[in-house]
């Protein structure tokens, strides 16, 4: 019975990391491709979550790109 006290709650944990793990946004990797910081593509002020990357024109434009050739002027 005591196992199952110690399992049950780890496996949640675990399952709920497994879950979440793969969704991802605005990367360093991004950022280091580009060679740009993350203003360039991100508002300034307000740190960016899943649900509101706080994206500009230039930010908009990479997403549906994926590049910044061509993107608008800051």
């Amino acid at each position: 019975m005591k196992a199952i006290r110690l399992i049950l709650p780890a496996a949640t944990l675990v399952a709920a990391f497994l879950a979440t793990s793969g969704i991802s946004f605005a990367t360093k990797e991004m950022a280091g491709k580009e060679k740009k910081p993350c203003v360039t593509c991100h508002e300034k002020g307000k740190a960016p979550t899943k649900e509101a990357p706080l994206l500009n024109e230039v930010g908009k434009f990479y997403k549906e790109k994926k590049t910044l050739e061509g993107a608008p002027k800051k």
